[in-house]
């Protein structure tokens, strides 16, 4: 055809022609009254705007352009002379989104309206599309979806972190262009499913929000006595029946052995440091090794129901050892608690853990940067003890209320993980004509697209 020829000389349908997207390029099959164009060929991509230096105008740095499909952002009024100076340009009407790594792939993006006077400037790592003929929301929605931004990080080049797309990705990708009347459709149906998720992703959120305070209160009723008032009036006693110990009348604590290669003697053992130790379980991954006399190993041994403590690190975190007997040690910055009969491990385990989590625990710290408890310290530590069948119950009912709140916790993040993928999923859906909303007796996009030909022709 005339592709040889400049764009002054060549008829409209031939600039139609050219603009148009080949269709052994186009990416798949859409209605027939849409078309393919590609995006440097439909919008003016980073434009300048004309206006007097001293006008209000808005100002947008990164951190203020939320992530997310949500279109959310904020601004500083500043003067144009200096909102644009040195900066991108944009006006109401326009789209933005980052072109820098991460804020690409995590989809800072906006719709740009109501700026001071029409106009703004904003981080350079942006870019701008405008085009007046177009369903600006149908816009922004279109360089959310999955494909544009995958596409996009394909093209990354720059050192981790300060890595952007390429803007011949910008200006050669290929966009499904509608009629007018359907773009407003397909934006008018994503946004009421959004909604719908939103309203979702909202519930799940408050569930996961109120995670931690409702297993607050679980614990706090455990350790008042409320989760096993039915139990007690079952069995004829009180609250009187609850002691007030401390524990150093609940069993024995020792420190471990302090790893010293020039000093230590003995066979190489495994031994537990503090990071093995977990809130109620351990990660027995990375085990190291030290020297220890076969008296040490003795001295130092590990039980089946031993309560290991962390003196340093996040002090108090606990777990039980639970199995046969090791030939194992622990190191000086475990206490390790053997109980008496007046206690059971899981009781202590909990006890310690709402502690924790109240506060109540940081109150047996020394220390100002780096917190310990103390050998000391942790035989202070007062707790109201009830008999070891009411222990034994309060833990089975333990077990089984916040294994159902972890279950919920999970499913909540599950339906949060779901959602993104389901708004992914819709907005594939929709520039492939699949939501249903397509009127195939319209008006062909390709006049639409004559419009917008004339119009930057002009």
């Amino acid at each position: 055809m005339a592709r040889g020829r400049k764009k002054e000389n060549l008829t409209p349908e031939e600039l139609l022609q050219a603009a148009l997207v080949p269709e052994s390029e186009q990416p798949y099959k859409i209605p027939e009254n849409w078309c393919w164009i590609h995006l440097g060929k439909l919008y003016q991509i980073n434009p300048k705007n004309l206006a007097e230096d001293f006008v209000d105008a808005a100002f947008i740095p990164m951190e203020k352009i939320a992530p997310g499909f949500v279109n959310e952002y904020s601004f500083d009024v500043q003067p144009w002379c200096k909102a644009k100076k040195g900066h991108t340009q944009f006006a109401d009407g326009d789209v933005a989104f980052a072109k820098i790594s991460p804020c690409f792939e995590n989809r800072k993006s906006m719709l740009l309206n109501n700026l001071p006077n029409g106009i703004g400037g904003g981080t350079t790592e942006l870019v701008i599309l405008r085009q007046s003929h177009m369903n600006q929301k149908y816009t922004f929605w279109f360089i959310s979806q999955e494909q544009f931004i995958r596409g996009g990080i394909a093209t990354y080049s720059g050192t981790v972190g300060q890595q952007r797309i390429s803007m011949d990705h910008v200006r050669t990708y290929p966009i499904p262009v509608p009629p007018l009347l359907e773009q407003q459709r397909i934006v008018d149906r994503i946004e009421s499913l959004f909604a719908k998720l939103d309203e979702a992703k909202q519930k799940a959120q408050d569930a996961l929000d109120s995670f931690e305070t409702r297993k607050a209160a679980i614990l706090h009723k455990a350790f008042t006595g409320e989760l096993t008032a039915q139990w007690r009036k079952e069995h004829g006693v009180g609250m009187e029946s609850w002691k007030h110990l401390t524990y150093s009348e609940l069993g024995i604590s020792k420190l471990g052995k302090m790893l010293d290669k020039a000093k230590n003697k003995g066979d190489m053992v495994p031994y537990l440091r503090n990071v093995n130790v977990r809130w109620f379980s351990f990660d027995m991954g990375d085990v190291s090794l030290m020297q220890a006399t076969e008296e040490e190993i003795k001295l130092l041994s590990v039980k089946n129901g031993d309560l290991f403590i962390c003196e340093g690190g996040e002090p108090g975190r606990c777990a039980i050892w639970k199995g046969p007997d090791a030939r194992l040690i622990f190191q000086k910055a475990l206490h390790r608690f053997r109980p008496n009969e007046k206690v059971i491990s899981e009781f202590l385990c909990y006890n310690l853990y709402f502690m924790s989590i109240n506060g109540t625990l940081a109150k047996y710290f020394t220390g100002t940067t780096i917190k310990h408890l103390t050998g000391q310290a942790l035989s202070r530590i007062p707790i109201l003890t009830p008999s070891v069948y009411e222990q034994t119950e309060i833990v089975r009912i333990l077990n089984n209320l916040l294994t159902k709140e972890q279950q919920a916790k999970e499913a909540a993040e599950k339906v949060l993980e779901q959602i993104d993928l389901i708004k992914k999923s819709i907005l594939a859906r929709a520039f492939r004509g699949e939501l249903g909303t397509n009127d195939p007796s319209e008006e062909s996009a390709v006049e639409l697209l004559r419009q917008v030909l004339s119009a930057s022709d002009r």
